[in-house]
Parts: structure tokens; sequence; C-alpha cells
């Protein structure tokens, strides 16, 4: 048994049509545990403007810090990760792009027969899910009134946030840790595979949505864990 401490300070980061009320069941699990916790509610107006705020909250850390990101949010820790106060990173059903790559570029060529998420047109330069189909893409795995709830509080995603690519991924230069979704309709888990093990991330997978960090915290909160315990004994 290692007596090396792991890392106390955790950053979680949000996805696009969601915000970050929904890391509340991961939160309570790791705040049990003695981390401190924060909780980043990026606007997902552009990349860029994410990172910015994603960077504001690890300015604040005291410490060394694992920077955890779903969906979209991989995109972004993929960015800010390159802080300094990072020491690991953990993807939760989340994009993972190299360098010059875009979530846009990530889902142009999606796996034969992979479902298609009900993205509707843009409006007004801002992305929606159709609400009707929401449970079923999203959160299938949620209790109905919840995932209603989730639809008709969409944030909107802006379209700027899905084609601006990543300058320099910080994956290249920090551990990573991937927790699969095998019941995702959003990102496939084959797509979620092929990221992971490009980044050279230690995978978990588990069954659940593309929401398995509201359906399964405890799963999300061990793989947090993991990070933390390893990114410790590098220390």
């Amino acid at each position: 048994m290692s007596t090396t401490a792991p890392v106390r300070n955790v950053v979680l980061v949000h996805g696009g049509f969601v915000d970050g009320s929904g890391w509340q069941g991961v939160y309570d699990l790791l705040v049990e545990d003695g981390y401190q916790v924060s909780i980043v509610q990026n606007p997902t107006l552009s990349l860029e403007d994410d990172v910015t705020v994603t960077s504001r909250v690890l300015d604040l850390q005291d410490g060394p810090t694992v920077l955890v990101g779903h969906s979209y949010g991989g995109a972004v820790i993929t960015e800010a990760g390159t802080h300094e106060k990072v020491t690991a990173l953990a993807y939760i059903a989340g994009f993972a792009p190299d360098k010059g790559e875009s979530v846009n570029t990530l889902i142009a060529d999606p796996p034969p027969g992979a479902p298609v998420p009900p993205i509707l047109p843009p409006q007004d330069g801002f992305l929606f899910l159709d609400r009707a189909k929401f449970a079923d893409s999203f959160a299938a795995d949620l209790p109905p009134k919840l995932s209603a709830f989730m639809a008709d509080a969409q944030v909107p995603w802006g379209v700027d946030a899905l084609s601006e690519a990543i300058t320099e991924p910080a994956w290249r230069v920090k551990p990573s840790w991937y927790l699969v979704a095998t019941e995702d309709r959003m990102i496939p888990p084959p797509a979620q595979r092929a990221m992971s093990e490009r980044s050279g991330a230690t995978v978990v997978e588990a069954a659940g949505s593309h929401a398995i960090y509201v359906s399964n915290p405890q799963v999300v909160a061990d793989l947090i864990k993991q990070a933390a315990q390893a990114a410790g004994s590098r220390q």
C-alpha cells in the first residue's frame, strides 16, 4: 500500500449544453474523502474564453491539481491543462483533441453505424439539442424527470467553441486518465477508445450514458482519485 499522499486539489470542467451543477454527485464523494474541489462554470461561448475561465480557477489552487473534463470539457482541459498547477488530466467521456484539431474535426467522420447526436441547426450562433431526443442521446440512464429537466435547462453552446483548434495538447506532457462510457450516444465509445489510446491514457470502462458523471458519480470519483494518487506519487 502506497504511503504517498495523493494530490488533494480537483478542478471539474463541464461540457456543452449543461452547466457545472451536474458535478454535484462527484463533488460530494470527493469532498467526503478530503479533496478540495472547484467547479468551473465555463460559458461555452468559445474555447479560448473557456480556457481563460478555467485558468482563473487553476490560478486559485494552492498546489498540484487534477484537472477533469466531461465531453467538450475534455477539449477545454486539453488546452488549459498545460497550466503549471495541473499535474494530471482526467477525461470523462470527453474529447481529447491533438494539436490543430477541434471538436468539429473529431466529430466530422463518425464510426459507421454510430448514433448521430440530435443537434439542431444553429440559432444566432448557438447550438441546442432537440429536447424530445435529449434523454435518449445524452441521459438515457437518468430518471425521466431529471433528464427532462436537463433538456429544458440546456445552456446554449456557441458554434465558435466547436471550431477552435488546440494549440498545445496537455496530454502530450501530462499523464492522463480516461473513463469510457460504453452506452454513450453522443460521443461513440469507439471514438472515445481511439482518443484515449492516442493520448496514452490509463483507461477505465463503465456502462453508462453520456451523462455518466451524473448517473454513476462513484465510478467517476474513483477514476479521479486514481489519477490523484498516481500524480501524488510523482511529486
